[in-house]
């Protein structure tokens, strides 16, 4: 008898412990399953931050999607991290390999990911459009207005001449604001100094405009010209910043980027994190598959 039941002993202990290990494989599939999980949904919220920092409209939406952007990037990364020793304590080779080729991928994608969101905050674009549309509108209506009553001022015998001048030098001036809104949309080098090119035909057309102008008029209305003047240089030095900016096009590259390469790799990297999720859903709890 006591030798038996020192067997049975022996027999319940076995068991117990491969109780013990069942309940910790299972455990620990369950805790794969979850990290699994979690990693495409923290995946997913990445890139749909950095997406809104992309579309943000002002410098404070597009800052603070970014800065969401790298700390759900930090919550990957630690799923990732978490989830490759449950791999490796199950022995799950496939899942491992799947994971290290996320991992892979997702390398690639923070690195162009920080590359757009670098340009993303930067708002040239934006910046540039609102210069258009504030200071130097404001400055085009002030050299409108400034040669308005100049032209009431010229001699009988010229009032037309110089109504005429002062239109083709206002007209130069809208040409050019025109102008600003393709450039600062336009991606390419070439077609951006096509325009610039234009506005520069058009700043010499506005300038002998005045140059005439100054000839018709009497020697003391003449220093009236100094405001329009003064109006025309303030307009072409805000339509230099907005050059500046429109060249940088940060916007308009990070949008680029974000319709081209990042959404190729965030197709790669989702189809790698819904095969490791389907695998460990394959798995049986004693470590086989269906």
């Amino acid at each position: 008898m006591p030798r038996r039941n020192r067997l049975i002993a022996l027999v319940a202990l076995a068991l117990a412990g491969c109780a013990g290990d069942l309940k910790t494989s299972l455990e620990q599939l369950v805790e794969a399953r979850r990290l699994a999980a979690d990693l495409l949904v923290q995946f997913t919220k990445v890139v749909e931050s950095g997406d809104r920092a992309v579309m943000a409209d002002t410098d404070e939406a597009s800052i603070a999607s970014s800065r969401e952007t790298e700390q759900t990037t930090q919550l990957v990364q630690r799923d990732a991290d978490a989830l490759k020793p449950v791999l490796a304590g199950l022995g799950y080779s496939q899942e491992a390999r799947l994971l290290e080729d996320f991992q892979q991928r997702f390398s690639e994608f923070r690195a162009l990911d920080t590359t757009i969101l670098g340009l993303a905050v930067e708002n040239t674009n934006l910046k540039a459009q609102r210069l258009s549309f504030g200071s130097a509108q404001q400055a085009a209506d002030a050299f409108r207005d400034a040669l308005e009553p100049i032209t009431r001022s010229v001699p009988a015998q010229a009032p037309w001449r110089a109504a005429a001048l002062a239109a083709t030098a206002v007209a130069a001036v809208r040409e050019i604001q025109v102008l600003q809104a393709p450039h600062i949309a336009e991606p390419e080098d070439a077609v951006m100094a096509s325009l610039e090119q234009r506005m520069m035909t058009a700043e010499a057309g506005a300038r002998a405009a005045l140059e005439e102008m100054a000839g018709l008029l009497p020697s003391e209305v003449r220093p009236r010209l100094s405001a329009a003047t003064a109006a025309l240089d303030r307009f072409m030095s805000a339509n230099a910043e907005i050059i500046r900016l429109s060249r940088r096009n940060s916007n308009v590259r990070s949008l680029a980027l974000s319709l081209g390469q990042k959404r190729t790799l965030t197709a790669r990297c989702e189809e790698t994190l819904r095969s490791l999720q389907d695998a460990l859903e394959q798995r049986k709890l004693n470590g086989g598959t269906r």
